[in-house]
């Protein structure tokens, strides 16, 4: 089975730091491009950051140079270091698996760990 959890949220001040883990299982790891998405009281869903399997990475705009995205193949991990939180960031943070085939797509969903910034 496949499985994806997050963790390393928490409460923290503006200015601070976090930095969210997801572990993947039951995938060929290297090959999916990996994603963190967030989604806010009364918001929908958004995109954070992504890495292809071959390395290259994209971000929100709001998320540019304060979060960073990476993962470790050998250890099946994706990461989200998060410098210079806002009280805006305040979400619960998703770990994201994507493999796109053509005629055949996998998408799959952690459970989710909550970050709050606040003073």
């Amino acid at each position: 089975q496949v499985q994806l959890v997050e963790s390393g949220g928490g409460l923290v001040q503006p200015g601070g730091s976090l930095r969210l883990s997801c572990a993947a299982s039951g995938i060929t790891f290297s090959r999916y491009a990996m994603g963190w998405y967030r989604q806010a009281p009364g918001k929908q869903r958004e995109l954070v950051a992504t890495v292809t399997s071959g390395g290259g990475t994209n971000y929100a705009d709001p998320v540019k140079g304060r979060f960073s995205i990476s993962r470790d193949n050998a250890k099946n991990m994706v990461y989200l270091q998060m410098n210079s939180l806002k009280p805006e960031d305040t979400a619960v943070y998703l770990c994201n698996a994507r493999l796109d085939l053509g005629l055949n797509a996998f998408n799959y969903w952690g459970q989710g760990t909550q970050v709050t910034v606040s003073s």
